[in-house]
């Protein structure tokens, strides 16, 4: 495995809103290439952190063991980070200095092909996160029903073809499974017209990534629990790399941020909510230095709140 596993992005703005603390505990909700954790580790805090690829897992857990300083100061869990809670009631941990959410596909999972998450990549469809689980890219493409394919395209892709694609993959499929992401991908380019500004497949790829791994399902939820577990003004810090995902960390962290969320026609207040947190400013994009060096930053935007 090659030595640059995944490229953080934002990771100097990242750390620095997060304002580690030396001794501080922090929660990695998703380690990838543990880029994230390296720097909350060499600026003095502990991580446990979390992924649902073993891969990764095991990547990082061999980094970290060639470096002493960090011995004794991380936990890595193979774990989704929607279990937020137990994994910390597992390690003893009651209260967090800190939590990080890097929300997109790490780099290892698009470049390697035989991962299925590439449309410029031919590989076997997959787009599993965790390896062991059942649903995958393959049975999504050759099982769902055609509605269901639209819908999903439609929905988690943000794709106007979307009907069009649903029908042509259904459709080739009958002559026989669609297996690979060469195929799929070429499969999509015929569908819609060309375009200007990125790859004709890239949104129903994504579509289905997010179908695969279920990644929206539970993320406001997963926010509030990373959000409970806060110290008094510890920071939770989350990067996002489409509409759909921010849309989510943008309202579930305005709602945590305003005292009621009655609805305006009410004349009073009913529903006693108040604000747990204090939102840190204007959300981040990376400089143009950094979508020069690492295209893939190009989409990324970091919020941050800070627990009252």
């Amino acid at each position: 495995m090659g030595e640059q596993y995944h490229v953080s992005v934002m990771p100097n703005e990242c750390i620095e809103t997060l304002d580690v603390k030396s001794g501080g505990i922090y929660f990695d909700a998703t380690l990838g290439g543990g880029g994230h954790s390296e720097l909350i580790l060499r600026k003095g805090g502990s991580v446990v952190a979390v992924d649902r690829d073993s891969d990764a897992i095991d990547y990082v857990t061999r980094k970290f063991a060639k470096i002493p300083e960090f011995e004794g100061r991380y936990k890595i869990v193979h774990d989704n980070f929607k279990n937020v809670k137990q994994v910390l009631r597992d390690c003893g941990i009651n209260e967090l200095d800190g939590a990080i959410a890097d929300l997109g596909i790490s780099s290892r999972q698009v470049d390697d092909a035989e991962r299925g998450f590439s449309y410029s990549k031919d590989g076997e469809l997959d787009m599993r996160m965790d390896r062991e689980q059942e649903l995958s890219a393959l049975s999504v493409v050759n099982e769902y029903s055609e509605e269901q394919l639209s819908r999903i395209i439609f929905t988690y892709g943000e794709e106007r073809f979307a009907r069009k694609i649903a029908a042509d993959i259904v459709r080739e499929r009958k002559r026989s499974p669609i297996e690979t992401t060469g195929r799929l991908s070429e499969l999509i380019q015929r569908s819609v017209p060309p375009r200007k500004n990125g790859h004709p497949a890239k949104k129903t790829f994504q579509a289905l990534r997010i179908e695969v791994n279920n990644e929206l399902s539970g993320l406001g939820e997963a926010l509030c629990d990373m959000v409970d577990l806060l110290k008094p003004k510890a920071r939770l810090c989350v990067l996002t790399f489409h509409s759909l995902e921010d849309r989510i960390v943008k309202q579930t962290f305005a709602s945590l941020a305003t005292d009621c969320i009655c609805d305006k026609s009410l004349p009073i207040c009913v529903c006693g909510h108040k604000a747990t947190v204090k939102q840190t400013g204007k959300a981040l994009r990376p400089t143009e230095k950094e979508t020069e060096l690492n295209s893939r930053s190009k989409s990324a935007t970091l919020r941050a709140v800070e627990k009252l």
